[in-house]
């Protein structure tokens, strides 16, 4: 995986992709949403804040649920711990907390808000990059997949293996990374997964990562990791939040799908 041969493919995909993704709206604090989850989730004075779905102490997850204010189904995983983002080295260190498997813990609180059953295939887990984000806490969204990039994913899950390689199609117009992970639960890192995955020269912080869930209707159960790296050329700010429709208009039919602040 060390060699740049998938790099290539990539590159050329990218001169092929013409979408862009919305700007992000500027936000004048990027420490607004630590002093939301320090102040109103795990203050010491009372309950938590009704937004704090739950506080989870235990060592595996150390993180917080948060309702997130953009759609009526989306939710944040936050850990607890001071932690900027997928740039971080503290994600890396061992034995700390996989917390995309504590995001996959969480859908179920998307599931209350929908008042319906998420199918698996439904189900994202965004991480955005520094680039392509307003806020310097780690925070990754639950929510529901695009129907479009549902659909594209259908078409390609025969041709996703379970190394990393360039998808055959852009995602909203940018170059995706995808590999195929088994297993009812995430029990490895996708964080982890990606970094060791880098060509050299690489920085971890230049990358969005997405995690899909995949194996529905008595498929063998899986996930589908997407990973995109920011390019300018074209307006590619790794935002992989872009792939998620915060209106979960698959499930309830609604028309037009909506987007938030990353």
């Amino acid at each position: 995986m060390k060699s740049k041969k998938w790099w290539g493919v990539a590159v050329a995909l990218v001169l092929a992709a013409c979408a862009s993704v919305p700007p992000v709206r500027h936000v004048v604090d990027p420490g607004a949403l630590w002093r939301i989850i320090n102040n109103d989730c795990l203050r010491e004075a009372g309950p938590p804040a009704a937004d704090c779905a739950a506080v989870w102490r235990d060592p595996a997850r150390q993180a917080v649920v948060l309702k997130d204010s953009h759609g009526d189904y989306q939710y944040l995983l936050l850990p607890i711990a001071r932690i900027g983002g997928i740039e971080s080295p503290a994600l890396l260190v061992p034995g700390s907390p996989n917390y995309f498997a504590a995001a996959w813990q969480a859908r179920g609180y998307v599931e209350r808000a929908l008042g319906r059953p998420l199918p698996r295939d439904y189900t994202s887990l965004a991480l955005n990059s520094p680039h392509g984000r307003s806020q310097d806490q780690l925070h990754i969204h639950v929510d529901c997949l695009r129907p479009d990039v549902h659909a594209a994913l259908a078409r390609q899950r025969g041709r996703i293996g379970e190394t990393w390689s360039p998808l055959g199609e852009p995602l909203r117009g940018h170059v995706y990374l995808a590999r195929r992970l088994d297993g009812e639960a995430l029990a490895e890192d996708p964080i982890r997964l990606l970094a060791a995955a880098l060509p050299a020269g690489d920085a971890l912080g230049d990358y969005s990562l997405v995690v899909a869930g995949d194996g529905e209707a008595g498929a063998r159960p899986g996930f589908l990791l997407l990973a995109t790296r920011r390019d300018a050329a074209s307006d590619n700010r790794a935002s992989g939040e872009e792939l998620q429709d915060h209106a979960c208009s698959l499930l309830t039919g609604a028309g037009r799908v909506l987007e938030g602040v990353r």
